[in-house]
């Protein structure tokens, strides 16, 4: 047992006198006293509610004291989300302490001093463990609200995983894909299937309540806007992960744990084949795990599908099916040049060229040739469809070749 001196243990003394000031200051103002139930937690999603709370200035949450007096007790952020974008100043969560009263829930982040930067202990204290109990109940119904407008963003780097909320700004519909109806409707009743509430098809069958799918092919055909409208479409959590040279077993775990926490949610991992080579086999061991995914949908995608681990389609637990999304036939280049709106800049006849000559074009390329016309168009210009998608295949040659030179026929210099 290490006492109050702390003798077997440098810097307990400092910690422990810190943590009994908070302990008094609370039980000074509210009458209760507050035991510690957390320190360095990595539930990132009830932090980001508590922060939510001071920058609105939640009359729920409250002020109790700041730890160090020459350290910040405010900042500052750019609005970009706001009617007229502005700075606002809100008071810091780090270095202070704050509690939910009524709740009887408190929270603290204490700086601790390394050589060279300022870190921080995160720390949570409850008046009892009912009180807590239902603070993270409440927390957690409040967090798949607030994802129904945003959705949770993790990455890995140097320092561990990092997670962040973004709005979403530019909200796609179902309506809004262009995709092969047999392969749309199939995903999305996958998807519906999943978030039904009453789950009979999982509990009828004795299915493990978890699915995955992978989404294959070549860059620009829809792989990203068919996930944005599973994320803008489903009633539930959506979190994204980036992975990276940094990714490792921790940072996995790490990545599952909190999306667990959300569950049931939709995880997206962008680029699987960018996952390094030497966490693969923990992945797939993390994937096969009994309860690693319960109530998770994964939704993986590449360009790349030849660099991925073969033993991640077609199994249960991990991907249970691969959907290859390839470059779009005339049916669908046609379905997607009326839902753009080539009709305000062509007319039929031309439409019907771009349809004809634009084979083997992704629907990024469609939507270059969008751009440009649209261009031209606003500054009176006049411009052949025809030319324009032949150069366009011409740059989209060299730039697969490697070639950006053309051969000239003339030659410089001296006979």
């Amino acid at each position: 047992m290490v006492k109050e001196t702390g003798k077997e243990m440098p810097g307990y003394p400092a910690f422990a006198s810190l943590m009994k000031g908070m302990q008094d200051e609370l039980q000074e103002k509210y009458g209760d006293f507050y035991a510690v139930y957390n320190t360095d937690d990595v539930h990132y999603e009830l932090w980001t509610i508590v922060e939510e709370d001071i920058r609105k200035e939640n009359p729920e949450i409250e002020h109790v004291a700041q730890l160090f007096e020459r350290l910040e007790s405010s900042s500052f952020e750019y609005d970009e989300e706001a009617a007229v974008p502005v700075y606002k100043v809100f008071r810091s969560l780090n270095n202070q302490v704050y509690a939910y009263p009524e709740a009887g829930v408190a929270f603290a982040k204490i700086p601790y001093f390394s050589d060279a930067s300022i870190l921080y202990i995160q720390c949570v204290l409850a008046t009892g463990k009912e009180n807590i109990t239902n603070f993270l109940t409440t927390l957690r119904d409040r967090v798949w609200k607030k994802s129904r407008d945003e959705v949770l963003v993790f990455k890995d780097s140097m320092e561990g995983v990092t997670q962040e909320q973004q709005q979403v700004t530019n909200t796609v519909t179902r309506e809004n894909v262009v995709l092969d109806e047999t392969v749309k409707k199939e995903i999305y009743g996958m998807i519906d299937q999943f978030f039904t509430e009453d789950r009979s098809f999982f509990t009828t069958y004795d299915i493990p309540y978890r699915r995955g799918i992978l989404l294959y092919g070549p860059p620009g055909n829809g792989k990203t806007t068919l996930v944005k409208s599973i994320a803008n479409t489903v009633a539930a959590p959506v979190a994204y992960w980036q992975i990276t040279e940094h990714t490792s077993s921790e940072s996995i775990e790490e990545v599952f744990s909190s999306a667990t926490r959300l569950a049931p949610m939709v995880l997206v991992i962008e680029d699987i084949d960018s996952m390094p080579e030497g966490v693969r086999s923990y992945f797939l061991n993390t994937l096969d795990g009994a309860t690693s995914k319960e109530g998770i949908f994964l939704i993986g995608t590449t360009n790349y599908p030849e660099q991925i681990d073969s033993g991640l389609v077609n199994r249960a637990g991990r991907f249970d099916r691969g959907y290859e999304i390839t470059l779009p036939d005339a049916s669908l280049r046609s379905q997607y040049i009326e839902k753009v709106g080539f009709s305000r800049l062509l007319d039929a006849e031309e439409m019907e060229k771009v349809v004809d000559k634009s084979e083997g074009f992704s629907f990024a390329q469609m939507k270059e040739l969008f751009v440009f016309l649209a261009a031209a168009k606003h500054q009176g210009d006049t411009v052949s469809v025809k030319e324009i998608i032949k150069n366009m295949k011409r740059e989209h040659k060299k730039s697969k070749t490697g070639k950006w030179w053309e051969e000239q026929q003339d030659e410089l210099g001296f006979r």
